[in-house]
């Protein structure tokens, strides 16, 4: 299998991925998802990187995971939209695990249109380890932070710079 192939955006306000991206999901716009200015509707860029990263951990795990599987929330999700998506545009999501600590994973996302190259938006999310049986917060199972490391080639855990 190929790896997928991100395409570093010209766009002065896109940082360039510190990491690889490993994991790659065409998503299909529908009329629907159009806004009143013809745009694609912001709400509708956060439900593409759900399903990305529901595919994302069903592609590491090797088979479809449920949430009881997971075990894993999402707690925050902060998302820059940089450059206008419309209908028609060819889109992908970009994700990667960026960190994992005690009880939570941060993962970055990024839009682009698969023709152009152009990054659409860029979101972040932070997901805590949670027990569905308690309905509390948990840690990160070991077998999930050993297969994300695999997925992404390199060590996760740890003290991130400048923390």
């Amino acid at each position: 299998m190929t790896e997928p192939s991100y395409l570093p955006s010209s766009n002065p306000r896109v940082p360039e991925a510190v990491h690889p991206f490993r994991h790659c999901l065409p998503v299909q716009m529908r009329f629907s998802d159009i806004d009143m200015l013809g745009h694609l509707n912001n709400n509708v860029y956060l439900i593409f990187m759900d399903l990305a990263k529901i595919e994302y951990f069903g592609a590491i795990n090797g088979k479809p995971v449920t949430a009881n599987e997971l075990c894993m929330v999402v707690a925050n999700i902060n998302c820059d939209f940089v450059a206008p998506s419309f209908l028609g545009n060819a889109l992908e999501v970009w994700t990667q695990v960026t960190h994992i600590g005690e009880k939570s994973v941060k993962l970055e996302q990024r839009i682009v249109d698969r023709n152009t190259g152009e990054t659409k938006c860029i979101g972040r999310t932070i997901m805590a380890g949670f027990d569905p049986a308690t309905l509390l917060s948990a840690p990160i199972a070991p077998r999930w932070v050993k297969l994300m490391e695999t997925f992404e080639q390199r060590t996760l855990q740890g003290k991130q710079p400048g923390i």
